[in-house]
């Protein structure tokens, strides 16, 4: 699913750089912990710093919750968040939710528009 909403947006999956919070999948593919994102948090930042992004997209409640912790992926999808002059934050669901809640697979599709026309800006 995230490689058809990627080729939606006009882009492919080559033309994005993807990450994780938590560099590995926790067991049983459980929610991953504080500590597991703490421990896995300098390598995240160091790709950020490498890298230099304009926008990012967490991807669901994990990844948001490393930027804005009490900021709900439900209120905040779709709605970019200018962190400087340099970044902006622009929170989407993550795909997984869609297969789980066919309630989500619309609002993930209108966000990634939006994040289109927010690119083409």
């Amino acid at each position: 699913l995230l490689n058809e909403l990627i080729e939606s947006i006009g882009l492919k999956r080559e033309d994005v750089y993807i990450s994780n919070v938590v560099k590995y999948r926790p067991p049983e593919n459980r929610d991953p912990t504080d500590e597991e994102k703490a421990q896995c948090m300098p390598w995240l930042k160091m790709e950020i710093l490498i890298i230099k992004p304009k926008v990012i997209v967490p991807l669901g409640r994990h990844a948001l919750g490393h930027f804005f912790p009490k900021l709900a992926i439900s209120k905040a999808h779709g709605l970019p968040q200018k962190v400087s002059d340099k970044l902006t934050i622009f929170p989407i669901y993550h795909p997984a939710a869609a297969l789980h809640n066919g309630n989500i697979r619309q609002p993930l599709f209108d966000d990634f528009a939006a994040l289109k026309k927010y690119l083409e800006t």
